[in-house]
């Protein structure tokens, strides 16, 4: 079965965000070494750093099994999957952003709430396609 083309898109911007996440964690792993590394171990910066670089795998990963999902869901709402990929993309960025300047982290809530909503849609969507076919959930 062919793929529909936003699920290219998905898949493309999905290995994107992988690839992301290993070169950024690549960057931070010359340096682990150093206690002093941008203020040890434990200081914010390091911190939200690395999250951003997890974040990044994370997300991709997710954007896999969406596009996934969403190949099997054709009602699924047209929004959902430019949604998801919004918060996705700016989850990792906010995490960089933020430990480049603290008040970035207020920024935080937007990409969470572009994350929940397309799969708060994507749970209904389940929902309402097994009680169709007569399956529980």
């Amino acid at each position: 079965m062919p793929l529909r083309p936003d699920a290219h898109v998905l898949a493309l911007l999905a290995w994107a965000l992988i690839v992301a996440g290993f070169l950024s964690g690549a960057g931070l792993g010359l340096f682990f070494h150093r206690d002093d590394f941008l203020g040890g171990y434990g200081s914010f910066q390091r911190r939200l750093l690395r999250l951003g670089h997890v974040a990044c795998i994370a997300l991709g990963l997710l954007t896999l099994q969406l596009q996934r999902s969403l190949e099997q869901l054709p009602a699924a709402p047209g929004w959902l999957a430019p949604t998801f990929l919004a918060g996705a993309l700016l989850m990792p960025t906010t995490c960089f952003l933020s430990a480049w300047r603290r008040p970035f982290r207020h920024l935080f809530a937007l990409p969470v709430a572009l994350l929940i909503t397309p799969i708060g849609a994507l749970l209904v969507t389940l929902a309402r396609a097994a009680a169709a076919s007569g399956s529980s959930p």
